[in-house]
């Protein structure tokens, strides 16, 4: 056997598993951040194939009968396609038909992504797209922090970085359950910081800069505490906090107080944090900070919090009044909740 054919043989084999221009992808499970990357994923192998790749992204009520048969026709100059289907598990019976017949025959240079929450609705599509052997990703919710604390390892890795494992646990811990914060938060470190990433850094960012962190933001405002959640804005920006880990904070402050009021009465500090992706001395502090907080208070303001991250990554002109604005409208959303 040559030596070119013995590199070959021992190369990974390309499967249907592992093709991102697989004819059928399959994204299982409720985890968006996970979704989203999934089709990022395909779409991007897409346009590295053909940069002039027709992206179409539907909701399910979007894609009526007829209508995928519509965009998988053949067209006059055979142009690369890929077509997201939402939530595949809420298309109607007759669409749902029209799927299945087409991942008995599905059409060249073109990429169906289905994106599907799992479970019992729609598990007739789930079954014949496994059954057509779609490349499938799983996207399920990380509810354990073990998985999570995988998750930031893996952001780490993937950017060509090195974190202590110290680093990677004092991350899990400060930010909590939400992926997109999480991996939020590993771009910002390995953006801003050079060599390893230790333990020191995640507090330097998280946990404190001159008493005046993005979480020292967070808490007086949540707490309805605008004169002294202002003065802790400016410190922080002062002093180098990047704006989007400010409203990063305050999104985390916010619904961490919703998460925490719709936990059952009376559950003990240990099983709320396991149900809810806290450590236990944060439950501890929420517990504090949401008295008086009313269910349209939260929405009010995430609503505001929203607004100002926009803003700011939208190259705003002045993020600095975006984010004083949102730290005054949590506040006071604190307050006009409270009895």
């Amino acid at each position: 056997m040559s030596v070119a054919r013995g590199m070959l043989d021992a190369m990974p084999r390309k499967t249907a598993s592992d093709d991102l221009l697989a004819p059928v992808t399959l994204a299982v499970g409720q985890e968006e951040l996970l979704l989203d990357r999934a089709v990022q994923q395909v779409v991007a192998a897409a346009r590295a194939a053909d940069a002039d790749t027709d992206v179409r992204d539907l909701a399910p009520d979007a894609l009526q009968p007829g209508t995928l048969a519509e965009l998988t026709s053949p067209s006059l100059f055979a142009e690369r396609k890929v077509v997201v289907v939402r939530n595949a598990q809420d298309l109607s019976a007759d669409t749902v038909k029209d799927v299945k017949a087409y991942l008995g025959a599905p059409a060249e240079e073109i990429t169906l992504v289905l994106l599907h929450a799992g479970g019992a609705k729609g598990k007739g599509l789930l079954d014949a797209a496994r059954k057509a052997g779609a490349r499938e990703v799983a996207c399920a919710k990380m509810t354990k922090p073990a998985d999570r604390l995988a998750f930031v390892r893996t952001e780490f890795r993937s950017g060509g970085r090195s974190a202590t494992p110290e680093a990677c646990q004092a991350l899990v811990d400060a930010i909590g359950s939400d992926l997109r914060e999480l991996a939020s938060a590993c771009a910002q470190l390995m953006a801003d910081i050079e060599g390893v990433i230790d333990e020191a850094v995640v507090a330097r960012y998280y946990t404190g800069r001159a008493e005046a962190s993005s979480f020292t933001v967070a808490d007086r405002a949540v707490e309805g505490r605008a004169a002294e959640a202002l003065e802790a804005l400016r410190w922080a920006l002062a002093t180098g906090v990047a704006p989007v880990l400010i409203t990063s904070a305050l999104a985390q402050g916010v619904r961490s107080i919703g998460k925490l009021a719709s936990a059952p009465r009376g559950a003990r500090p240990g099983d709320l944090a396991r149900d809810l992706g806290m450590p236990p001395w944060k439950i501890d502090r929420v517990r504090q900070q949401m008295r008086g907080w009313s269910p349209d208070g939260v929405a009010l303001a995430l609503q505001a919090i929203a607004e100002a991250d926009a803003g700011i990554k939208g190259g705003g002109d002045d993020p600095e009044y975006a984010l004083e604005k949102a730290v005054v409208t949590v506040a006071r959303a604190a307050r006009r909740s409270a009895p």
